[in-house]
């Protein structure tokens, strides 16, 4: 569960995606909708919470064209950006406790726990992709909490069903939220690499994604 400690600086963020696309075609500029909606989304995240630019980039939106649907579209997806949080926060909660000798951590689950993860996480590529990018995490919320297991997999699909942005788009908006200075969370941006690369991206929209990361502001507080 545990990964080695290091500090991952933004050019090492860079670096791992750029090794990701380097086999990739050179593929299209980013449209101009998308790369504002990116603006938008870096900037209405909860690592930065810009409110003045948030306001600023929702103008620039509507006047290149975005519709409403996109643009509450991309700030509810980056409102999931606080899941991070509980990926990282669940596993090593329960690492610690499971050391101590937990029985919340440590029984084995009980009807009900076994209830939850079969309805929501018996998929095994979904369960694949959980254990690479937050290796323990699921089995580690449901011991702690199964209601919020089961919130976790309500809130999490919410983004994903919402009508205006296209997939290409929700992925790109999400590895320009795991690129950003302030967040630099590798694990998901990988996956969101890789299905921006499925999906037909090349290297120039992936590239240019990282640039409007790499420039969001800092997170200055709200007062």
């Amino acid at each position: 569960m545990e990964r080695m400690a290091q500090t991952l600086t933004v050019q090492d963020v860079r670096d791992a995606v750029l090794a990701m696309d380097a086999d990739s075609e050179e593929g299209d500029d980013l449209d101009v909708v998308t790369a504002v909606l990116i603006g938008l989304a870096v900037r209405a995240s909860p690592t930065t919470l810009d409110g003045a630019g948030t306001r600023e980039y929702t103008a620039k939106a509507l006047d290149v064209g975005a519709t409403a649907d996109q643009i509450a579209g991309t700030v509810v997806l980056v409102s999931a950006l606080g899941v991070h949080g509980l990926y990282e926060g669940a596993r090593h909660v329960a690492e610690v406790m499971g050391a101590r000798g937990d029985a919340q951590i440590t029984a084995p689950l009980d009807d009900e726990q076994r209830a939850l993860f079969e309805r929501h996480a018996s998929d095994p590529a979904l369960r694949e992709r959980m254990e690479m990018a937050a290796p323990g995490f699921l089995e580690s919320l449901l011991r702690l909490s199964p209601i919020a297991f089961a919130g976790y997999f309500s809130y999490r699909a919410v983004p994903w069903s919402m009508p205006g942005l296209s997939t290409l788009q929700k992925e790109l908006v999400s590895l320009a939220v795991d690129a950003m200075p302030s967040h630099r969370y590798l694990p998901t941006l990988k996956m969101h690499v890789a299905s921006a690369l499925a999906l037909g991206a090349g290297r120039r929209a992936i590239e240019q994604t990282l640039d409007i990361a790499a420039a969001a502001p800092d997170h200055l507080g709200v007062p």
